[in-house]
């Protein structure tokens, strides 16, 4: 049950329209870090269960870039918190309107909450310096150009602050999530195999190998298996500190296109 009604929502999402610039194609304003901070004790007191803390636990469904299952605005999103979806994990949530816009906005920012601001440099500059001279291709992937042995970073821009870029090329190990670490195995026939974690369950592991091949390995089969810290190097040395804010300058702008941004939330029917 529910304290309020559509007419409540649609209130709620000219006013969430005004503060974040959302689904109006206007600059986004400062939203109220009190709001916020609401918001996201919300999130993780109803929402971190099921969807995590970086909000893309649950497949095809990515929070912190507004990538839903089906098209969802924000009034969408309000109504789906708030009645759940019946045949499904997601509950309805007993919120009041305050609680539903302080969610919301809190979603809309979710990237950046937190996060500490970092200078920026220059993008063009910082594409030459990723597809040149730190040679992040012979690893990573960006619009169907690269190697496959790194996470595709075509949407990184979406997902991931600058902050956490800054962090990444200072010390990978450090930002590198479970699911992208490299793991080293040993079969029983002495065969060495290693590469990037796609998927893992209680009897095999999926991997990307280091010669770009899908590799499945039974756990049974090994007598040796090792998660190792991630294979990026540092680029605290190699580059400097220009030349790692023109980088991260590119790299937030690795987003989605407009079309495709325009399924998650804020977009209209």
């Amino acid at each position: 049950m529910t304290r309020h009604g559509l007419p409540g929502l649609a209130a709620l999402l000219v006013g969430l329209a005004a503060v974040t610039g959302r689904g109006t194609g206007a600059a986004p304003q400062t939203v109220d870090p009190a709001k916020l901070d609401t918001g996201a004790r919300i999130y993780g007191s109803l929402c971190t269960t099921c969807h995590g803390p970086d909000g893309d636990a649950i497949p095809a469904v990515n929070l912190k870039t507004g990538q839903y299952k089906r098209e969802l605005t924000d009034l969408d999103l309000m109504t789906v918190i708030s009645k759940g979806v019946p045949g499904t994990a997601m509950p309805a949530n007993n919120l009041s309107n305050n609680e539903l816009f302080a969610l919301i906005a809190y979603l809309h920012v979710m990237k950046d909450y937190g996060a500490r601001r970092v200078v920026l440099g220059d993008a063009g500059r910082g594409r030459a310096i990723f597809e040149g001279k730190a040679q992040c291709l012979s690893c990573h992937r960006v619009n169907q150009q690269g190697a496959y042995l790194g996470p595709d970073l075509t949407t990184a821009g979406a997902s991931f602050s600058a902050a956490m870029f800054q962090d990444t090329l200072l010390d990978p190990s450090s930002t590198a999530k479970p699911g992208n670490r490299t793991i080293r195995a040993v079969t029983k026939t002495g065969e060495v195999v290693t590469g990037r974690r796609l998927n893992e369950d209680t009897w095999s592991v999926q991997i990307m190998d280091s010669r770009e091949r899908l590799v499945s390995l039974w756990k049974p089969d090994l007598k040796e298996y090792a998660i190792l810290g991630s294979p990026m190097p540092s680029y605290k040395d190699s580059l400097s500190a220009e030349e790692r804010s023109d980088l991260i300058a590119y790299l937030v702008t690795l987003t989605p296109p407009p079309a495709a941004q325009g399924r998650g939330r804020g977009a209209a029917r």
